[in-house]
């Protein structure tokens, strides 16, 4: 594997990271208000659907993913049929399998933070006037945005490490699906190209470390401020 593979394997790593990442965050804050604020029938069932990635194996859920988007699955057949859109197989198969196994812990570490804000300054807010959009933008958004910050880490070094869903419903396609994991399953399976695995191992530790290192941090500066407003009785 020569550097120029080596740079275009982690380039498309990193995009297919960022894009789930961006397309997963709106979407997990809107679910973690719903279900934080919520009051409605199949709330458990919900919850439970959203954590099934977390239990799943890899490849059941890259199956299910096809089943569901592939050129002749419930939806992809439509998607195909009336658009001419083939999901499966393609960098935005790669994207899709890496938002729906990282989705759920964005989910629980956005959920953790929202449910530590303090709902007397919500209340206090409504006292004088403000509506729910104003009362989000202007508080909840700023008290939970560390753990908003952490999730995104944490999705995004998922996503840069997710295999079996994208073997399933993605391929191995290089140049379009092939990341990191892909590209050092197929080295492995070449003798004599163990270095060059080796080489995309270490590139991977070394943006897991540091997305956890963030995250540490960032977990740490959140329950220090939150200890900081309960010692100042906020």
């Amino acid at each position: 594997m020569n550097g120029t593979d080596v740079i275009d394997t982690l380039i498309l790593s990193l995009k297919v990271g960022l894009l789930a990442t961006l397309f997963n965050l709106p979407a997990a804050l809107g679910t973690v208000y719903l279900l934080v604020n919520g009051r409605f029938r199949g709330k458990d069932i919900l919850e439970g659907l959203i954590s099934l990635p977390l239990v799943m194996p890899p490849v059941t859920t890259g199956y299910v993913l096809l089943f569901l988007l592939g050129k002749r699955g419930l939806i992809g057949s439509v998607l195909f049929s009336l658009f001419g859109w083939r999901i499966a197989f393609t960098t935005a198969a790669a994207v899709i399998a890496s938002m729906t196994v990282s989705f759920p812990l964005i989910v629980r570490s956005i959920r953790l933070s929202m449910e530590m804000v303090d709902v007397r300054l919500e209340r206090a807010a409504m006292t004088l006037g403000a509506d729910r959009l104003s009362i989000f933008l202007r508080i909840t958004l700023p008290l939970i945005l560390p753990g908003i910050i952490n999730g995104a880490v944490l999705g995004f070094a998922r996503s840069m490490g997710e295999f079996g869903a994208t073997m399933t419903f993605a391929g191995n396609i290089k140049g379009a699906t092939r990341t990191i994991p892909l590209s050092v399953y197929s080295l492995l399976q070449i003798p004599g190209r163990e270095r060059d695995a080796a080489l995309l191992v270490a590139i991977s530790l070394i943006v897991s470390f540091g997305a956890m290192f963030l995250s540490s941090r960032l977990n740490r500066k959140s329950h220090y401020r939150q200890e900081r407003r309960h010692v100042s009785g906020i």
